[in-house]
């Protein structure tokens, strides 16, 4: 491995202190390095993070056809609790639609529904857990849509992974390392997140790649250049001619 890699992989992981090792493999393998995760291991920089946490995959035989609507809260700085309401479509881990309220009612949810899924686009099934604000509005929605509703056992969000498994990205990656002041400051804090985790961040479970897929550039491209995202929280590596 060349002296340039290796301060490459160093960069990456002071540059980025949430990333850990398959994520720096993910962003050198898009810009045409083939090495091993192994290797980029070896070389970051050590620093302390919490242990990953492992979830359950479920339902793939309706992977095309299914998605998943849940409600995470958010404190702003004056401790008032705002509700963020998210569809995800577990084939590529798309989120189909957000929105934030302080008072969520199931005609507001039916109607976030309703935004998710335009020019009957609505899949076969929706994934979501007992929340009283999924109210008969709500229901009613998805049965008019033509889709059948899936609950999820009580106290067992492994039965919800990909959509459980996002609000933790965004609060892991995001929410926690700023202030929120208000709702519109949250829905645009959310919005530059949802940006970023769809044209740039890897996954493990797409092979690395996006959820709107990234091409592979190869060396002859140019060089490498960091291009912040999420107000600089982030960082995305493109090849850019010199």
């Amino acid at each position: 491995m060349s002296r340039q890699v290796r301060d490459l992989i160093r960069t990456m992981s002071r540059e980025n202190a949430l990333w850990g090792a398959p994520r720096i493999h993910g962003e050198l393998l898009k810009l045409g390095i083939t090495i091993g995760e192994t290797s980029v291991s070896k070389y970051m920089i050590r620093q302390r993070r919490r242990p990953s946490q492992t979830w359950r995959t479920f339902l793939d035989n309706h992977i095309q056809q299914l998605v998943s609507a849940d409600f995470f809260t958010v404190p702003t700085i004056r401790f008032q609790v705002l509700y963020v309401f998210l569809v995800l479509a577990h084939e590529r881990r798309r989120i189909l639609h957000f929105h934030v309220t302080a008072h969520p009612t199931a005609e507001w949810t039916a109607q976030q529904l309703r935004n998710a899924f335009p020019w009957d686009s609505a899949r076969r099934y929706l994934l979501r857990d007992r929340d009283r604000t999924f109210g008969y509005d709500f229901t009613r929605q998805v049965q008019d849509m033509g889709m059948q509703e899936l609950l999820s056992a009580p106290r067992s969000p492994w039965q919800r992974a990909y959509v459980e498994r996002v609000i933790g990205t965004i609060r892991r990656e995001c929410l926690d390392h700023v202030i929120i002041f208000n709702e519109a400051a949250l829905y645009q804090q959310i919005k530059l997140f949802t940006a970023y985790y769809h044209e740039s961040r890897t996954h493990l479970s797409l092979a690395k790649d996006s959820p709107e897929s990234r091409a592979v550039q190869p060396p002859e491209q140019g060089r490498i250049v960091a291009v912040p995202q999420v107000g600089g929280l982030h960082y995305r590596y493109d090849r850019r001619a010199a």
